[in-house]
């Protein structure tokens, strides 16, 4: 398996000469600053790619190439922003990149309510309060219906988290649901977050997944022409947020993602944590189920909670069995006759991590050691053969 590293390019608190001292081999980039539909430009590309090998790495995986909210919901016409989203594709393979990471989440990427829930021992970590969450879309957001999608005792929670909750309080809360946008800048405000969900009014399950299954049918046949691959990131967290369904949660929906175009070219990204995530996922048997279609990995934990809640633990020491997803990832990349790249995906806030303003979730010390954890098990695994 090959060690990468998401680095935010010149936006990045982190410089390349830091970077190279975890280790790691390749960097997963992205043209964060174009915004969403518009062509990511060829020199731009290059110019890019010329930074991350003149620091001494490959670049090995683009996360992420956005999918235009128009998209989404289908609405028409879509053909400019295809047409836009297949040059884009073009030029990135005209540069060398062959392996791009995307999502189809609605509004919101990774969802968290907190960005720095204390830890037993010092350091903080990324939290997803079910309650919080609760209060958000109910006395925030005031969205109509919302208690049907929590237990009473979430929203009995929720209540009492409100009813003590700051004006800061309230602030902090929309800053952090707002932090989980990889691959974009744009953060929404209370208001233009209520005229975006008016947009998606009425789209069900099925009808994101028909606008999902047009996404792969427009781009996956240009994708085998160019030689990439592309690999869907799975729903984080892995439920329904703010009344907008979730289609990439569970073995079931990915097996649907991968028979909607039946090509090794549409495959997917596994998320260590937004599968680990729903209690009901067996992340060991989904990597055997779906090892000849995944292209990246990302490997971290969550630690998880009865109503719903979870945070995100150590990369070895959350509810999800590392070692053996390790193994069974180790096997399908065996079976392939291929190097597997993963990075170690969102870290603790440990030490001075605080003080360096790096992206939520993106750490310097933490994820340096989620990597050494994971580079010693592998090593483990691949010397005990």
């Amino acid at each position: 398996m090959k060690e990468t590293w998401r680095w935010f390019g010149p936006l990045d608190a982190l410089g390349l000469d830091e970077v190279a001292q975890t280790g790691a081999a390749g960097i997963v980039n992205a043209l964060h600053e174009v915004p969403y539909g518009e062509v990511w430009q060829s020199a731009d590309i290059a110019a890019r790619r010329h930074l991350i090998e003149s620091a001494g790495f490959d670049w090995d995986v683009v996360e992420s190439l956005p999918i235009h909210e128009a998209i989404k919901r289908g609405d028409a016409p879509l053909e400019p922003l295809f047409a836009n989203y297949r040059q884009s594709m073009a030029n990135l393979a005209e540069n060398g990149i062959r392996t791009i990471c995307y999502n189809f989440m609605p509004l919101l990427d990774w969802t968290r309510t907190d960005l720095a829930s204390p830890l037993p021992r010092g350091g903080t970590c990324l939290r997803f309060s079910a309650p919080k969450m609760a209060a958000f879309e109910l006395y925030m957001v005031g969205r109509k219906g919302a208690e049907a999608d929590y237990s009473d005792a979430v929203l009995a929670a929720a209540r009492a988290w409100f009813a003590q909750a700051s004006s800061d309080d309230q602030a902090e809360l929309l800053k952090s649901i707002m932090s989980g946008l990889p691959g974009a800048y744009d953060r929404y405000s209370l208001e233009t977050l209520r005229r975006a969900l008016d947009a998606y009014q009425g789209l069900s399950r099925d009808d994101l997944r028909a606008n999902y299954k047009r996404f792969l049918q427009e781009i996956i046949p240009t994708a085998q022409e160019l030689g990439l691959n592309f690999c869907v990131h799975p729903d984080d967290p892995p439920r329904d947020i703010l009344g907008l369904p979730r289609i990439v949660s569970n073995a079931d929906d990915i097996g649907w993602v991968l028979d909607a175009v039946d090509a090794p070219e549409n495959g997917l990204t596994f998320c260590t944590d937004s599968l680990g995530a729903n209690p009901l996922n067996d992340l060991p048997a989904m990597v055997q189920e779906f090892g000849a279609r995944i292209h990246f990995a990302h490997l971290r934990n969550v630690v998880k909670d009865p109503d719903g809640s979870f945070e995100e633990g150590t990369h070895l020491g959350g509810d999800s069995d590392m070692v053996a997803i390790l193994r069974a990832l180790l096997a399908a990349e065996s079976a392939r006759g291929i190097s597997l790249p993963f990075r170690p995906d969102h870290g603790h806030d440990l030490l001075d991590d605080s003080g360096r303003k790096t992206h939520p979730g993106y750490p310097l010390i933490g994820r340096l050691r989620g990597l050494a954890e994971l580079r010693g098990v592998i090593a483990a695994l691949v010397g005990s053969r």
